[in-house]
C-alpha cells in the first residue's frame, strides 16, 4: 500500500463514517446516538451501534495521535472503508464499486 498523508488518511476515514451516517438516517442524529452511547461505556450488544462506536474510536485516535504510524492507520481505515461500504450497500440496497 502507497504511503498516505495522515490528514488523506484522516478525511478518508471521516468520509466513511460520514457515508454509513448517510445510509442510516439523519447524520446528526445518528452521531448523537454514537456519541452517547459511547458517554454511556459503548458495551452495547446491537452489532451496529457497536461497528459505529468502533469507527468513531478510530476517528478520535488517528485525530488526537501524536505520531501516527502512518501505514498501520492506513490499514485500519482500508478495513473500515470496506465495512462502510457493506453498511451502505445493506442499507441503501445499492451495490457499490
Amino acid at each position: 500500500m502507497p504511503q498516505m498523508a495522515p490528514d488523506l488518511i484522516m478525511e478518508a476515514v471521516r468520509k466513511a463514517q460520514i457515508a454509513v451516517y448517510y445510509s442510516l438516517g439523519e447524520p446528526a442524529f445518528i452521531e448523537d446516538a454514537v456519541h452517547k452511547a459511547i458517554q454511556n461505556g459503548g458495551k452495547m450488544k446491537d452489532p451496529l451501534l457497536k461497528c459505529l462506536i468502533e469507527i468513531e474510536r478510530l476517528v478520535q485516535q488517528i485525530s488526537e495521535a501524536p505520531d501516527l504510524n502512518v501505514e498501520k492507520a492506513a490499514e485500519e481505515v482500508d478495513d473500515v472503508i470496506q465495512m462502510a461500504s457493506d453498511i451502505v450497500e445493506l442499507f441503501t440496497e445499492e451495490k457499490l464499486e
